[in-house]
């Protein structure tokens, strides 16, 4: 079953119709943005949609939900959509979505950030202090080609338990 793409106003429409919205990406991205309504449920869990006659799927920009549409029809209940060019695509056409701009920044952003900034450090100081320090860009560029091979980061895992991360007790 392949699943039809929709404008973000088509997306709306359907979603005054009691369609329902469902975000796939990861908790943390959610929590920076989201389409109001919208329930989140990353890739691979469960969720109940009560009595929406449809669902329509979002990511940020279009291309996680086209990359598993097979697998989110297989989990469609009833009817289901793609919101086509994703949460972009819908702030783009001037529709409301919820920012917080105090959530941390998405965990894989951080891991980008972090080993970026760990090879280039490695670079410079081979360049500028020891050759040995290259060693620490080796380090790392192992490090992200374990993590793409097994699918297990552990920079992300010690990202997450860094104090930003943390959510304040309410």
């Amino acid at each position: 079953m392949t699943l039809t793409k929709i404008t973000p106003a088509e997306a709306r429409a359907r979603i005054a119709e009691g369609a329902a919205l469902v975000d796939i990406r990861a908790a943390d991205e959610h929590a920076r943005s989201h389409i109001p309504g919208a329930l989140n449920a990353p890739l691979g869990t469960a969720f109940n949609l009560g009595d929406a006659p449809a669902v329509i799927y979002h990511c940020r920009s279009g291309m996680r939900t086209d990359a598993n549409a097979a697998q989110l029809a297989a989990a469609s209940p009833c009817e289901a959509y793609l919101l086509e060019g994703g949460i972009e695509a819908w702030r783009q056409a001037g529709l409301p979505v919820i920012t917080d701009a105090k959530a941390p920044l998405e965990i894989m952003r951080q891991v980008q950030i972090t080993a970026g900034l760990l090879v280039l450090l490695g670079v410079i100081g081979a360049l500028t202090v020891t050759p040995w320090l290259i060693g620490l860009s080796a380090f790392v560029g192992a490090g992200l080609t374990f993590a793409g091979l097994t699918g297990w980061c552990g920079m992300a895992k010690l990202l997450a338990l860094m104090p930003w991360n943390r959510r304040a007790a309410a």
